[in-house]
C-alpha cells in the first residue's frame, strides 16, 4: 500500500483501551500512534499492548488539541457516530491519514470534530467499544487500499490469486519529452514551458 496512516485517541482515560488500540494499529501497519488530552500510563497500557507499539513506531502525546501536529498533507479523519458523518463503507480513505477516536463513554470534542477533514461512522445500531471501532476502521482501510484478490462468488471457493506485479522501466520526464518533441526544437533554457 502507498501512503501512511496513524491512529490516535482524544481524552481517553483507560490505558488498557489505548494499549489495545495501539497494538491493533501496529498490527495493521500504522506509521505512528498518538494521544490528545489523554490520561495514558504507558506501563499500564503495555499490559494490553503486548507488541510494545511505542517502542516500534513513533508515539506522540499531545497535551492539548492545539498542540497536535500532524505530518504535511496528512488528513485528519474523525471517527464518530453522528448523523452527518460519512458511513464507512462509502468512505474513500486518503492515502495519508490520521484517524482519531473519542474517549470511552464520550465523543470527540466539538473542537476536534471541526478540525477534522472528514468524519466517518461505522454503521452500527449503537456505539461499540473504542478499541473495536479502531480495529474496524483500520481493517476497512487495509481492505479498500490494499491489493487483494477479489472475493469469491460462492462460499468455500478459493480466490483467484493476483498476477505478480511487474515493475517496468523508469519513465524519465526528460526522455519522454524528447520522444514527443525532437531535441533541436526544445529550448534548453526552459523558456518553452
Amino acid at each position: 500500500m502507498r501512503g501512511f496512516f496513524g491512529v490516535g485517541v482524544e481524552g481517553i482515560s483507560k490505558p488498557m483501551n489505548a494499549g489495545s488500540i495501539f497494538r491493533s494499529a501496529h498490527a495493521f501497519g500504522a506509521s505512528f500512534v498518538f494521544t490528545v488530552a489523554a490520561v495514558y500510563d504507558k506501563k499500564v497500557g503495555d499490559r494490553s499492548d503486548t507488541s510494545r507499539t511505542g517502542d516500534q513506531i513513533p508515539f506522540y502525546s499531545f497535551p492539548t488539541r492545539e498542540s497536535m501536529i500532524l505530518p504535511e498533507r496528512c488528513r485528519l479523519v474523525g471517527v464518530e457516530l453522528t448523523d452527518d458523518a460519512i458511513e464507512l463503507p462509502s468512505f474513500h480513505h486518503p492515502q495519508t491519514a490520521a484517524y482519531i477516536l473519542g474517549p470511552e463513554r464520550g465523543s470527540l470534542s466539538p473542537e476536534m470534530t471541526s478540525q477534522c477533514d472528514d468524519v466517518v461512522k461505522i454503521p452500527t445500531k449503537f456505539c461499540v467499544n473504542v478499541g473495536i471501532a479502531a480495529a474496524v476502521i483500520m481493517y476497512d482501510r487495509v481492505m479498500s487500499l490494499g491489493r487483494f484478490p477479489a472475493r469469491t462468488l460462492h462460499s468455500g471457493a478459493k480466490p483467484v490469486p493476483l498476477d505478480e506485479h511487474i515493475h517496468g522501466q523508469p519513465v524519465l520526464r526528460r526522455l519522454k519529452r524528447f520522444e514527443e518533441q525532437p531535441p533541436e526544437e526544445i529550448d534548453t533554457y526552459g523558456d518553452d514551458a
